[in-house]
């Protein structure tokens, strides 16, 4: 199979994409490329191969969920710039008029 420059101008239209004819000669070769590199893997004998949903075993890396002390009230709001004593105050962002 091979791409042609009416194939990338068809391919370039159905993306809503512009290319300038220099461009068109260069992506019709570089798709000509990809293809030539997929008709090698094609070659290759893969009878022998398990098929992998992925490449390498995937394992769990969260931490298990066990029940710890959390930070203090105190020390989370003593860096705050605005706060209650037990909350945040933060600027409103909907709604209403903005403040200076």
């Amino acid at each position: 199979m091979s791409v042609t420059v009416k194939d990338v101008e068809h391919i370039a239209r159905l993306a809503k994409l512009e290319f300038t004819s220099a461009e068109k000669e260069r992506l019709t070769h570089e798709m000509n490329d990809i293809l030539g590199h997929m008709e090698t893997l094609n070659r290759l004998d893969t009878s022998n191969v398990e098929p992998l949903s992925h490449v390498i075993d995937l394992q769990n890396v969260f931490r298990p969920d066990e029940l710890r002390p959390s930070l203090p009230t105190a020390d989370a709001l003593k860096n705050a710039p605005d706060s209650t004593e037990e909350h945040f105050r933060v600027p409103k962002v909907i709604g209403g008029e903005k403040q200076a």
